[in-house]
């Protein structure tokens, strides 16, 4: 799989992850890690913030619409 950022720049690039969003292929300089937030607790609501993370891979289109998407002060 080639990097599809890499590609519309006329680039040849091999993807090293895949956007967990859209699933697009990303080369290590498109690839953007984001940490997620984990929470536990029972259903439907979680109950409590873990201090811990879940890294992420996103592309960055993905990564402006979740910036987009965050709530404000957080």
């Amino acid at each position: 799989m080639k990097c599809y950022i890499c590609a519309e720049e006329g680039k040849s690039t091999d993807a090293v992850a895949i956007c967990i969003v859209c699933g697009m292929g990303l080369c290590m300089d498109h690839a953007i890690r984001h940490e997620t937030e984990l929470w536990t607790g029972g259903y439907p609501f979680p109950a409590e913030k873990i201090e811990e993370t879940i890294p992420r891979i996103l592309c960055k289109y993905c990564a402006m619409a979740l910036k987009k998407g965050a709530p404000k002060g957080g």
